[in-house]
């Protein structure tokens, strides 16, 4: 294992191991490329750790074909290490799917339905690890109010780690958070005309 040092131990209380154990709210923001990139790679380590995985898919399109999402759903069937539950509000949320106001849902609706369901999923303890994809944008554009979802976290019971990913986390979120990355772009080949390709984008 790593044996990196903190440079600040608090005097809280807790020993190193209750320290080093306890849950993370991770954000992923920023400009630039590699937010849910990163937040799939942590998946793969809970994966590994046999944690069950819940990955929420905010925003995205249905059309949009993730990779890690095949990767990450036949690593989940293989019965090696843990389970992986995959949800995409771009193709309607599984468990609305087939009811039928569920093609009347405006996508301010279908977020807030998401998030509705990550909360009785926290408040069950469904999930070791929770990546809550492109999260970031509901609540930049106040469909979802950031205040309370930095209670819901706080809050949650036993040892659930929750990964946001998305441009412009709220500031709030960011002060509340963990752990806190900031993509930045130095270049990008889009900057250059060229548009996404298969194995690096999906």
């Amino acid at each position: 294992m790593p044996q990196g040092q903190p440079a600040v131990v608090p005097d809280d209380g807790l020993t190193t191991r209750q320290r080093r154990n306890r849950p993370l709210v991770v954000v992923h923001t920023g400009i630039g490329k590699g937010k849910s990139t990163a937040a799939f790679g942590l998946a793969l380590r809970a994966w590994n750790q046999g944690w069950p995985i819940g990955v929420f898919q905010f925003v995205k399109s249905a059309k949009w074909k993730v990779g890690e999402e095949n990767a990450l759903k036949v690593l989940g069937a293989s019965g090696q290490g843990g389970a992986v539950d995959w949800h995409k509000m771009g193709e309607g949320w599984s468990w609305i799917q087939r009811a039928p106001a569920e093609s009347e849902m405006s996508n301010e609706d279908k977020a807030r339905e998401g998030w509705e369901q990550v909360k009785r999923d926290l408040a069950a303890e469904t999930y070791r690890l929770y990546v809550l994809d492109e999260f970031a944008y509901p609540m930049h554009w106040g469909w979802i109010d950031t205040e309370e979802v930095v209670s819901v976290l706080r809050d949650r019971p036993g040892t659930q780690h929750v990964v946001i990913t998305g441009r412009n986390a709220p500031q709030a979120l960011v002060e509340f958070a963990d752990l806190v990355t900031d993509m930045s772009k130095v270049k990008h080949p889009m900057d250059a005309g060229q548009k996404g390709q298969r194995g690096i984008e999906w």
